[in-house]
């Protein structure tokens, strides 16, 4: 059914402008980093401290900061309650770094409200990771074993990874939008220094859209390959 599989140059002509796109965002997030993480601003405040007084506002009392090696490697550990600044961020007082705290912080308010789409987010994560490290492997060694079930369950199990994408992209935003939300109101930065911020969480966004369009693309790619869809049989 699904005959011989090796390479499909087509592969190559539909993925590769998003894959430049996903470089793209990449490059972009960190030079607008790099800019604005040239900024200082007035108040003085550092990462670390934007993010303990965001949550001392929140009335969140049960949640840590701690430095986490790399650059741009910040997040929040919601089994842990704790949110993971790179040492950049810890100790910057930039535009750049509060912003960076003051999301990652979102993530902590969300958890402490239950926000849905991050709680949908953390029940597909087990599957999500199994599924981006399994699909592929099960899509070719289908092809290559001429065991279409074992391929469609392949791209079943990719379609699972590109729903968390797809599930990520709110939880980003939304953390994003509860970010600028309490900046602009809470002293740690002024008015004319919003425009960083707004700036580095917005570059920050589009590598989530960028990576979601890999993601759902190469799904139709592997749907359609399959003959699932009006592809190859």
């Amino acid at each position: 059914m699904l005959g011989f599989f090796f390479f499909d140059p087509r592969y190559l002509l539909v993925m590769a402008p998003f894959l430049v796109l996903s470089i793209w965002a990449a490059s972009r997030v960190k030079g607008t980093f790099a800019r604005y993480n040239q900024v200082p601003i007035r108040s003085g405040y550092t990462g670390a401290d934007a993010a303990r007084a965001i949550l001392q506002g929140a009335g969140i009392h049960d949640v840590t900061i701690e430095a986490v090696p790399g650059m741009l490697s910040d997040h929040y550990d919601p089994r842990r309650k704790v949110v993971c600044l790179s040492r950049d961020v810890l100790h910057g007082r930039t535009a750049a770094t509060v912003a960076v705290a003051a999301h990652e912080v979102g993530h902590a308010i969300q958890h402490a409200q239950a926000y849905a789409p991050m709680t949908a987010r953390a029940q597909l994560v087990p599957v999500a990771q199994f599924g981006s490290s399994m699909a592929l492997p099960m899509i070719i060694g289908g092809f290559f074993l001429h065991l279409p079930g074992l391929a469609v369950l392949g791209v079943l199990l990719f379609s699972v990874a590109v729903l968390f994408h797809l599930v990520t992209l709110p939880v980003e935003f939304d953390a994003s939008r509860r970010a600028i939300q309490i900046l602009e109101g809470s002293g740690i930065v002024t008015a004319d220094e919003m425009p960083g911020v707004r700036k580095t969480l917005n570059a920050a966004g589009f590598t989530y859209v960028a990576a979601t369009l890999v993601a759902v693309v190469e799904l139709v790619y592997w749907v359609m390959r399959l003959g699932i869809v009006g592809g190859d049989d």
